[in-house]
């Protein structure tokens, strides 16, 4: 991850829970959007205009961060390296 050139000047926290998804919605004749659900709260993610090279850098960071944030709750859940598990 590159270092923030401009600092934050909020942040938002979104916890996942039972009301928390996903969806993609790919439509055919526009951009698509990603929707990301929390309850009351929805986050959509989609591009201003026509899909840029910008845009799609921007997919495949957020996709590569997404794994690397799930492989983290697999070894929080399953208490990885050993495997043996710490989640009921």
């Amino acid at each position: 991850m590159t270092r923030r050139r401009t600092p934050r000047n909020s942040v938002i926290r979104l916890t996942t829970g039972h009301a928390a998804h996903t969806l993609n919605h790919p439509f055919p004749r526009r951009q698509p959007v990603l929707a990301l659900d929390f309850g009351a709260t929805s986050v959509l993610l989609t591009t201003h205009r026509a899909v840029t090279k910008e845009d799609l850098e921007f997919a495949r960071q957020l996709a590569r961060e997404a794994s690397r944030f799930a492989r983290s709750l697999e070894r929080s859940f399953y208490g990885l390296p050993d495997g043996r598990g710490v989640a009921a």
